[in-house]
């Protein structure tokens, strides 16, 4: 494949190259550029933290699983391209001055996402750092760093994406379609191709499985997937649309939703991953179906000019098989505007960027003093996400009150038989998901809680 991008303001060409090679290697092996570290390899450390840039502005991503395929028609920016004019940049200065250094391995990485949040004018430096590991500096230094440099700014000189890009970046072929069509065309001719959305789950099946991921077909340039449409009865959000975009959208409509988005992985991981790969890899412990589940969602499917639509959680069928036919793919979710009930609860080891042991969603519709209708899924609980359709018939047309919640507490056996692993032992999950719809009561009644509060 030929890819063409700007690489620290310079036009790169890249002529018959595997667009399976992680942006990571090909920088530390061919560019010299080793400020970007390999650590985990897999996106969680955030050492190899670079920034990209295109039309919809820049975003911090993690090169050591996002292929050069993907960097067509961007603009990639590494640590050795933050200073200007021989000056350092304010994120690298204060990094200096308020000792966020030791041994200096997690320092690249550091500074690319602050210098990225400088850009973007994001002060949430908790979230901002979240996908950056420190073992020896610890995070107050850092912290301290990333203030002053809120102070300063991001210097009016520096500009991610200037630069003369390359005519051959507009080049088009079957494994880079601009439209659904094109997709669903491409698809047809290579029903068995692997699709590349934001590569946070593929990549490590290249990095870590070392499979031979071709032929591939990269989505991120298929634009009327990345579209969100929400009108007064309807919200449909396209399968392209990464987690962070959909964080913002959900936002003012089911903001528990949102605030629990924030703790999918990194923002490294959110900026590029998407709502449709999130469904369509049918991971049981994937975050966003529970809740989409529990809102009603239906799942929209094409197969070349045809479409159909489907309950979301009639897409997993068992662990590791979905109702997705060859040369089929996820077009969107959709579900309906309703009073805001939804509530989203999140049981991790840690509360950033850390598998869910259990992730519960509640739906749960009250008038006049009774349950007009609850829906009610989970994750990690089963070999899919899974609805708790007997805890929804324990619950529906029953007073709401708590006398009716502990009733239906023992419903949670007939529709949950969890497993033990490392995130959680079988007996915790169980009692964990009963717990949650007592919590979701109390909270209903104004009683907040906040795994981030510490109460006496």
């Amino acid at each position: 494949m030929d890819i063409a991008f700007l690489l620290n303001g310079e036009s790169v060409t890249l002529r018959d190259v595997d667009p399976t090679r992680s942006t990571l290697d090909w920088l530390r092996d061919t560019q010299g550029l080793t400020g970007t570290k390999e650590g985990c390899n897999e996106g969680d450390c955030g050492a190899c933290t670079i920034m990209v840039a295109d039309e919809q502005g820049a975003k911090s991503v993690n090169a050591c699983i996002l292929f050069l395929g993907q960097l067509n028609g961007k603009s990639l920016t590494t640590v050795e391209g933050l200073a200007t004019d021989d000056q350092l940049h304010p994120a690298q200065q204060s990094m200096i001055d308020f000792h966020g250094s030791q041994c200096g391995f997690c320092t690249p990485g550091i500074t690319m996402s602050l210098a990225t949040a400088l850009h973007n004018g994001d002060t949430s430096h908790d979230d901002v750092l979240a996908g950056n590991l420190c073992r020896c500096t610890g995070y107050a230094p850092i912290i301290r760093a990333a203030e002053d440099a809120a102070k300063h700014g991001s210097p009016g000189n520096f500009d991610p994406g200037a630069g003369q890009m390359p005519d051959e970046a507009a080049e088009k072929d079957l494994a880079r379609p601009e439209t659904a069509s094109e997709l669903a065309h491409a698809l047809m001719t290579q029903p068995h191709a692997t699709l590349v959305a934001g590569a946070t789950d593929v990549g490590l099946w290249a990095t870590k499985a070392l499979r031979d991921l071709t032929p591939v077909i990269f989505l991120n340039g298929v634009k009327d997937l990345r579209d969100i449409h929400i009108t007064d009865d309807r919200v449909q959000i396209g399968a392209g649309v990464t987690i962070e975009e959909l964080r913002g959208a959900i936002a003012p409509h089911h903001p528990h939703f949102a605030e629990m988005l924030r703790r999918f992985a990194s923002l490294q991981v959110r900026n590029v991953a998407t709502i449709g790969g999130n469904i369509a890899n049918g991971s049981p412990i994937g975050d966003a179906p529970p809740a989409l589940i529990a809102l009603g969602a239906t799942l929209h499917l094409r197969r070349g000019s045809e479409t159909r639509a489907i309950p979301l959680e009639s897409f997993f069928i068992d662990y590791g098989k979905q109702d997705r036919q060859p040369g089929e793919f996820v077009e969107a979710v959709s579900f309906d505007r309703k009073p805001d009930r939804l509530r989203t609860y999140k049981l991790s080891k840690r509360f950033d960027q850390d598998i869910s042991a259990v992730l519960g969603a509640f739906n749960i519709a009250v008038e006049g003093g009774m349950i007009s209708e609850a829906r009610i899924a989970f994750g990690g609980m089963a070999g899919t996400p899974k609805r708790a359709t007997h805890v929804e018939a324990a619950l529906n047309g029953r007073p709401w009150s708590l006398e009716t919640i502990q009733a239906a507490l023992p419903a949670f056996s007939k529709d949950f038989r969890p497993l033990s692993d490392m995130r959680a032992s079988a007996v915790y999950r169980s009692k964990a998901a009963q717990n949650l719809l007592v919590r979701y009561w109390h909270e209903d009644q104004g009683l907040t809680t906040s795994v981030l509060e510490v109460q006496p």
